[in-house]
């Protein structure tokens, strides 16, 4: 087996067909055919079905695609760290983070990396549900990941702690007049709630709060980005409580830290001797500002 095999059936459960993948390849139809039909016979099983919609993979294909997947990353990152020398680093760096978090601090550490190596291809995706953050990680899918709290995968990648991103309430326009710096949770425990998918890491942030303080306030509506929560509650929908770097521009007025203050660790997680473009991103990361002054936090006490 080679890694051009691998990228070929890739290729190929993506587009739905031989000739498709053959386009995206830039490669000869024939081609693509040979290597497959080497590849299954090698194997002795067969990846492919041959349906009306095109070439769908088998139960064993898509096994086997899962693992080609993690080998051709591997391989990928093993060519950009050999080339690794100034801007010559090459490649795809795949970054994975909890939705809501780093979203002040991310664009600017990536910024960054792209103007120390020009040529690395960046990749990032926001996974709300910390479950199958931590499968992609395993399946060696994610490179550097931006979560909450400790890593769960301790075994294959490491954890470093970058500082403490704070949770803030974000009220409607009227109650925004009345409310003095800091929210008490218990003066809005009567307020409806904009909350985010049962299994995301911001409701269970909330959730944990909400228990912590013996609060059981109604849920008016749930949705799956901090921005849509912000702006729901800025129309006075419902109150919401999001981390104060996903506010969006425009409607910082209508935020409060809430008493008793809410926040979490945020960690980069990268696996052990990780190669120059993690190390670079970890670095430019921990330049970013994660938590408020203590200044900041002397003011709001007045």
């Amino acid at each position: 087996m080679s890694l051009r095999q691998f990228e070929y059936a890739l290729a190929v459960a993506e587009a739905g067909s031989v000739t498709a993948a053959a386009e995206s390849l830039h490669v000869a139809q024939p081609s693509v055919s040979q290597q497959i039909r080497g590849l299954e016979r090698e194997l002795g099983v067969t990846l492919f079905a041959r349906t009306p919609a095109g070439l769908v993979p088998t139960a064993v294909g898509r096994a086997f695609l899962r693992d080609a997947e993690v080998a051709l990353r591997a391989a990928r990152r093993a060519k950009a760290t050999a080339r690794a020398g100034a801007a010559e680093l090459e490649g795809e760096l795949v970054v994975a983070v909890q939705m809501g978090l780093g979203t002040r601090q991310l664009p600017g550490a990536l910024t960054a990396l792209r103007s120390r190596f020009p040529r690395l291809e960046i990749t990032v995706f926001e996974e709300a549900n910390p479950a199958e953050l931590e499968r992609l990680a395993r399946r060696g899918v994610v490179d550097v990941a931006l979560m909450a709290g400790p890593c769960g995968e301790e075994d294959l990648y490491e954890g470093h702690h970058l500082g403490d991103e704070e949770f803030v309430a974000v009220l409607g326009p009227e109650r925004a007049q009345l409310a003095g710096r800091r929210v008490e949770l218990c003066e809005v425990a009567r307020e409806p709630w904009i909350r985010f998918d049962h299994d995301s890491a911001l409701d269970g942030v909330l959730r944990d709060v909400l228990r912590a303080n013996g609060l059981a306030p109604a849920t008016v509506a749930r949705v799956s980005q901090t921005a849509t929560a912000v702006r729901w509650a800025a129309h006075g929908l419902g109150v919401t409580l999001v981390p104060a770097s996903a506010v969006p521009p425009g409607f910082e007025h209508l935020t409060r830290p809430v008493l008793p203050a809410v926040s979490v660790p945020a960690v980069a997680a990268i696996r052990p001797g990780a190669g120059p473009a993690e190390t670079a991103l970890l670095e430019f990361l921990r330049q970013e500002t994660w938590h408020y002054r203590e200044s900041d936090r002397e003011s709001d006490r007045l």
